[in-house]
């Protein structure tokens, strides 16, 4: 019994020849699978970025107020010259860094006894418990920080009778960095847990059964492994740190380049100013997200 022949392509519905002509073309396929969200990406990303960019080369007339629209870098001169664009500057890096030091180190042996040692039951319970605070909204985790913060708040009703006090308002940089490494800590937690699972569990009896003790095969089997995974970690732990302006605002009087980008959009009106102040975290991250793709963190996330 023979099997009827497919029918010619001439008489096919028009959708089925374009189904045809895509199955055959694969590259197209894709193409057209990522055009959009790609396109919104350009768009909508690099667009504004790259307007954010052109803005910063403008300036503000310093008698009428208005924009300039002449290309120049005296808002880049300005940060590069006046002292208190530095330090906001360098304070903002500063506990940035702070911030990611601290979220590897409690984040890594949490993430370790979830991959390594927890039962698959309470690893899923355990990955529920650190999801759960991402549920919750940014602004109340950080107004419910500034209670317990505050003078009469319930950190210093549980550390006055030892004789101890929380860090005031004047403390800002400690409450930044106390507050910062909460709020991002599961951001670092997930791509450590994600990467110390993927290491075969054969590796690490290789290495027992070579003579190697418990601290040896983390020291030289498991940290080599897992740095990748600590490095996509941080770059969430890094970037977000840095362009907060909300926990400054709430938490403290110091400044960081976030808060004083906004108020040259908001109450001094200098925007080309603020476009150029923004681009530093900018360009920070790239040279950040380089090296994060050279140790491999990129494979982690």
């Amino acid at each position: 019994m023979t099997t009827p022949a497919a029918p010619p392509i001439e008489r096919l519905s028009p959708i089925r020849r374009i189904a045809t002509a895509l199955y055959r073309r694969p590259r197209l396929q894709l193409g057209l699978l990522l055009a959009a969200p790609v396109g919104w990406l350009v768009v909508a990303y690099l667009g504004s970025l790259a307007i954010l960019f052109v803005n910063s080369f403008w300036r503000v007339d310093s008698f009428t107020g208005a924009i300039v629209y002449e290309p120049g870098l005296h808002n880049f001169e300005r940060l590069v010259s006046t002292e208190i664009y530095r330090t906001v500057t360098g304070r903002t890096l500063g506990i940035a860094a702070a911030v990611t030091i601290t979220d590897a180190l409690i984040a890594f042996p949490i993430a370790y006894y979830m991959a390594r040692v927890a039962s698959p039951r309470l690893r899923g319970w355990l990955v529920v418990a650190i999801l759960m605070p991402l549920w919750s909204s940014y602004l109340v985790k950080v107004f419910a920080w500034r209670i317990i913060l505050q003078d009469n708040g319930p950190l210093n009703g549980i550390l006055r009778p030892f004789g101890l006090e929380g860090p005031d308002f004047a403390a800002g940089e400690i409450r930044l960095w106390l507050v910062c490494s909460y709020l991002w800590l599961p951001y670092m937690i997930l791509p450590i847990f994600a990467g110390l699972e993927r290491i075969p569990s054969s590796l690490l009896e290789a290495s027992g059964d070579l003579g190697a003790r418990s601290w040896q095969t983390f020291r030289r089997v498991v940290l080599p492994l897992a740095f990748p995974a600590v490095v996509a970690g941080s770059i969430f732990t890094f970037s977000l740190t840095m362009g907060d302006y909300i926990a400054p605002n709430q938490l403290s009087s110091v400044q960081f380049i976030g808060n004083v980008v906004q108020s040259n959009v908001g109450v001094a009106g200098d925007l080309p100013f603020a476009a150029a102040f923004a681009t530093v975290p900018v360009f920070v991250m790239i040279v950040y997200l380089i090296v994060a793709r050279r140790l491999g963190a990129f494979e982690s996330l």
